[in-house]
């Protein structure tokens, strides 16, 4: 890596910093708008991981202008990050027209991928288009028939990332049930932050996002992952400790407001795990339904494992109880306002 490289990549980074405190500051001024959108452009997958409820082998992508519109109306409505996942979205023919639509509306880019079809060409292309975060999930060191994104597999793939890639990387591990060797998840660790990358664990849940707590020996793997590399926004994770030991967490999931996912239908949900509801079409999702979500209690916090969701509501657990069940309307007056802090409200460019 030449010495002009190393410069630009330090300083995209500073800039990501900066995005990112301004993301925060944001969304301490101001409740009313996504903090974290999840946004689907293709739902199929090259892989079929056992354990994964969130693919099929025959969708095609969605077009361009449907992504563009449900882009621009994310951007309409203040969103602060958009990760798009699916599915496998390399698979998407436009995916760097899509980067290039989030990053036009001001807001932050990133990418969940499982790395298979990464080559340095790819990565470049992914520079240019303005790819800002890129996660790839490791669930294994040999492939097995659970999961094929094993480090042995995926090593190469890293090593060009490392090289080439503009944009920060996060390797995630995992430990729980369908994992067949627990100190996989500390090699695939230690390898991440060999290589300059963040390391995060995640605790592989059943097909409604709920807990299934670890052995003593995962715990301490887990304990050990948590304690490795460098800090960012997706290590926000205190709830995770009590997951692992298979306590339930008192939160208030923001989920339909401040976190939101995106099928590839175009419909609003919770979360991948909490598919159905509200299921309103994003381009007629208005601010009330929002509010209305940020202020009702869903009956599967307790036992949620769906990190990108707790980490999303972090910032707002200490206002606005929420008081409302699923599918209840809150009354809204004039004088009712969620903003608690005084402010400009910043956004990202």
């Amino acid at each position: 890596m030449t010495t002009r490289t190393k410069i630009r990549k330090k300083l995209l980074a500073a800039h990501r910093k900066l995005r990112e405190l301004r993301m925060l500051a944001k969304g301490l001024v101001s409740t009313r708008h996504p903090v974290l959108v999840h946004i689907i452009p293709i739902r199929r997958c090259n892989l079929a991981c056992t354990y994964c409820n969130e693919f099929d082998d025959f969708s095609k992508p969605v077009p361009l202008e449907e992504m563009f519109q449900r882009i621009d109306r994310l951007g309409e409505m203040g969103t602060s990050v958009i990760t798009i996942s699916g599915g496998e979205p390399l698979l998407h023919p436009e995916l760097d027209a899509i980067i290039a639509r989030i990053r036009k509306n001001g807001i932050m880019a990133g990418l969940i991928t499982n790395g298979y079809l990464l080559v340095a060409d790819r990565i470049q292309a992914l520079n240019r288009a303005g790819l800002e975060y890129l996660q790839i999930s490791i669930d294994n060191v040999n492939p097995d028939d659970v999961s094929m994104k094993s480090l042995k597999v995926l090593d190469q793939k890293l090593k060009l990332l490392a090289e080439h890639a503009e944009f920060q990387i996060n390797i995630n591990s995992v430990l729980g049930g369908g994992v067949a060797n627990s100190e996989d998840a500390l090699t695939v660790a230690h390898r991440a932050v060999a290589l300059g990358f963040t390391s995060t664990v995640g605790i592989l849940h059943d097909h409604n996002g709920q807990l299934q707590p670890l052995g003593p020996r995962e715990q301490e793997i887990f304990e050990e992952i948590m304690s490795l590399g460098k800090q960012s926004f997706t290590r926000i994770n205190q709830f995770q400790h009590n997951i692992a030991k298979g306590l339930e967490n008192n939160w208030r999931c923001r989920a339909g407001s401040r976190y939101l996912y995106i099928c590839e239908d175009g419909l609003v949900h919770y979360c991948s795990q909490q598919r159905g509801y509200p299921g309103v079409p994003l381009a007629q999702y208005t601010d009330e339904q929002r509010h209305r979500e940020f202020l009702t209690k869903k009956g599967c916090a307790p036992r949620c494992t769906v990190s990108c969701v707790h980490q999303t509501s972090a910032m707002d657990f200490w206002r606005a109880p929420q008081t409302f069940a699923p599918g209840a309307t809150p009354p809204m007056t004039a004088a009712e306002n969620l903003v608690q802090l005084t402010g400009p409200s910043n956004r990202p460019s």
